[in-house]
């Protein structure tokens, strides 16, 4: 090994010690080029994918550093891992050894060829984009391998396709683009969505189920709804707290289904925060009001006596950088201001505390 390959073995392991604790502490692993890592799930994401879905064989059309094919190895007596990329195909396969996974064969071959004429019980794809259009809406059939046009043969090979998706991808979008899905599960990580997963069955006709969760120090927030599922919202001034949910649940669009899930009002139709007088359990961050601020300069002088806190946005005109310069606000410390636009169209600031 040349001094270039053992640097680049020291910067991938120090890169993935959080991502992929199981592959840091095990020695001998060998890694592969950063953008590989960069490109592969989490440990926490790879687990909860298997653990939506089952059976006996499953094949992984776009297979990588294999982070997925080992979690699934443990659900699946079966696991087939195709990487067109010879070398990388290699590294997989040499490490699947070292990890003692005998039951996860690696080949490197295109898999969506490979794939015909066989049968599984699950087959999974992780489209890569062939390019990047800046400023284009993400589409499924600007990825490789095209799923949208190949969706019939897939289905011919297997009970059950999971699909990964990048969270740019629109719901509304992918699922014009996509037929038979039963469930689309959207997974974020501290508040940050990672991962669009689109569960579908052959001939599935129903409207599909939408599960969210967000992984984060403390617990697991989940959010389940049907898409399409229709609710009135209340409205109303701000209470005595402030609810945000979670990136997952607004990546959902099932905000008008809160307040009737967790007795709680909403602060304008295109507000996606919510208020009660009331503590309630809800999936996202939790906030004791201690203040409702008219957004006008004279206002803001005689009560803002802050000059650092953490700023959030919500239906509200001016950017965060702006309102920072303008009030000389420093980011951090313990105090929250949510600017934003209550139930009668005026604008105000939220002076808040996290509960």
């Amino acid at each position: 090994m040349t001094v270039q390959e053992l640097i680049q073995q020291i910067e991938s392991r120090n890169k993935i010690e959080k991502k992929l604790p199981t592959w840091f502490q095990t020695k001998n692993i060998f890694y592969p080029p950063k953008l590989n890592l960069e490109q592969t799930s989490s440990e926490i994401t790879a687990k909860y994918k298997a653990s939506i879905i089952n059976g006996k064989t499953l094949a992984d059309l776009t297979g990588g550093f294999g982070i997925d094919s080992y979690f699934f190895s443990e659900i699946f007596e079966e696991v087939q891992h195709f990487e067109i990329n010879k070398s990388l195909s290699e590294i997989a396969s040499y490490n699947f050894s070292v990890l003692q996974r005998i039951n996860i064969k690696c080949i490197a071959e295109d898999g969506l060829q490979q794939i015909q004429n066989k049968q599984y019980d699950v087959i999974y794809i992780d489209p890569s984009r062939r390019n990047d259009r800046k400023g284009k809406v993400f589409l499924l059939n600007d990825c490789l391998p095209n799923v949208p046009e190949n969706l019939d043969l897939i289905l011919n090979n297997c009970k059950h396709l999971l699909i990964k998706t990048s969270p740019m991808l629109d719901i509304t979008v992918g699922l014009n683009e996509l037929q038979y899905v039963s469930e689309i599960h959207i997974i974020a990580v501290n508040n940050e969505v990672k991962e669009l997963l689109w569960l579908i069955n052959k001939g599935f006709s129903k409207t599909p189920k939408i599960k969210t969760v967000n992984f984060n120090k403390t617990s697991n927030e989940k959010f389940d709804f049907v898409w399409g599922d229709e609710s009135h919202s209340n409205f109303s001034s701000p209470l005595k707290y402030l609810y945000e949910p979670n990136a997952a649940v607004l990546k959902s669009g099932g905000f008008h289904l809160i307040p009737e899930r967790y007795s709680v009002q909403k602060l304008h139709k295109n507000t996606h925060l919510y208020t009660s007088d009331e503590l309630v359990d809800f999936p996202g961050r939790k906030f004791i009001i201690n203040a409702t601020i008219p957004y006008s300069k004279k206002e803001i002088k005689k009560s803002l006596q802050i000059n650092k806190a953490n700023i959030t946005i919500r239906n509200f005109p001016e950017s965060v950088s702006k309102i920072r310069k303008k009030f000389k606000i420093s980011d951090g410390g313990d105090d929250y201001l949510f600017f934003t636009t209550s139930e009668g169209n005026q604008k105000i600031i939220l002076a808040c505390s996290k509960v």
